[in-house]
């Protein structure tokens, strides 16, 4: 038997857009973008993580500068109820991820405790 595990993902990622935690996130995110001020500030920090992270995984060092920026502009998102609620959702579907990342490593998991 031949099994396509792509197959198997992809219907995976559509099964994952109508679970509830789905759901919610997209809800939240929307209701964001609503904010113009919100949305600017959430862009503005997606950005500047992402080039600290690209950062990080070259290896370079990250200047205080910048350091202090993710800060500060970390400190403004918790300020924006509509952000908190996105990142608390964003948090609830990245559990789900987990557990399923779990269940579909398992195999490799009990191959290794043998």
């Amino acid at each position: 038997m031949v099994v396509n595990i792509y197959d198997t993902a992809n219907q995976m990622g559509q099964d994952l857009s109508k679970t509830e935690e789905y759901k919610a996130l997209k809800l939240a995110y929307t209701k964001m973008q609503e904010d113009e001020k919100a949305y600017k500030l959430f862009k503005e920090f997606q950005t500047i993580q992402m080039s600290l992270q690209q950062k990080q995984m070259n290896g370079e060092e990250m200047t205080d500068e910048e350091l202090e920026n993710a800060h500060q502009l970390s400190e403004k998102i918790g300020e924006f109820e509509a952000i908190k609620d996105l990142m608390a959702k964003e948090q609830v579907l990245s559990e789900v991820m987990n557990e399923v990342n779990s269940i579909i490593t398992k195999p490799i998991q009990d191959l290794y405790r043998n």
